[in-house]
């Protein structure tokens, strides 16, 4: 993805890169997380070692909106900062997915319930360029209603929340969403979704 000012998100070729891989060593290995440690050294030749670069799947966030003009969210406990997180519906793109707009209307289903008629992708993020190797994708999901229950994993402990979108942007100067991760793609898309501009 590239911006008019010429920024892009996408990989740089290794021969334009400013930084060099001296070595790496997997130090993690499994389903959630490949954590290595490198060895880089800058353009000014500093060698940074060990200097961790964190691999992960690419992750979805449905951002997600009602016929009545309400945002789907979880009240989601996050066990590293021992709190509960106001957040959209969201979670790991699987391989065999190939679209974001499938994560997305899965994670929408099993995390609230919801189902979405209109599902379009609106943008994609890293989501630590300096330390992961991912992106977050951001899924903007219209006329959502419900379709049954939830379908919570064992590591899930979350509610279904609703609220109107003129609350939670009011709320969110007063700390309503706390993920940082999360309030970058949520004002990206409701700006995508014509509820916001900027």
């Amino acid at each position: 993805m590239s911006g008019a000012k010429g920024w892009t998100l996408d990989p740089v070729p290794e021969e334009a890169r400013p930084w060099r891989v001296v070595s790496s060593r997997a130090v993690v290995r499994n389903r959630f997380l490949n954590l290595d440690a490198e060895a880089v050294a800058t353009r000014r030749g500093a060698v940074l070692d060990p200097y961790w670069v964190m691999d992960y799947p690419d992750w979805v966030l449905a951002i997600t909106l009602t016929a009545d003009d309400q945002l789907v969210l979880v009240r989601q406990w996050r066990e590293a900062a021992k709190a509960w997180s106001l957040e959209p519906p969201g979670g790991v793109m699987d391989a065999e997915d190939g679209d974001p707009c499938v994560t997305a209307a899965r994670e929408l289903r099993e995390e609230t319930g919801f189902a979405a008629t209109r599902l379009r992708l609106v943008g994609s993020l890293w989501s630590d360029p300096a330390h992961n190797t991912n992106r977050i994708h951001v899924v903007l999901a219209e006329d959502a209603a419900e379709a049954g229950v939830p379908e919570h994993e064992a590591g899930e402990e979350m509610q279904t929340v609703l609220l109107p979108v003129a609350e939670v942007l009011e709320g969110i100067p007063r700390g309503l969403v706390t993920h940082a991760a999360h309030l970058g793609p949520l004002l990206l898309a409701l700006r995508a979704a014509g509820r916001i501009a900027f």
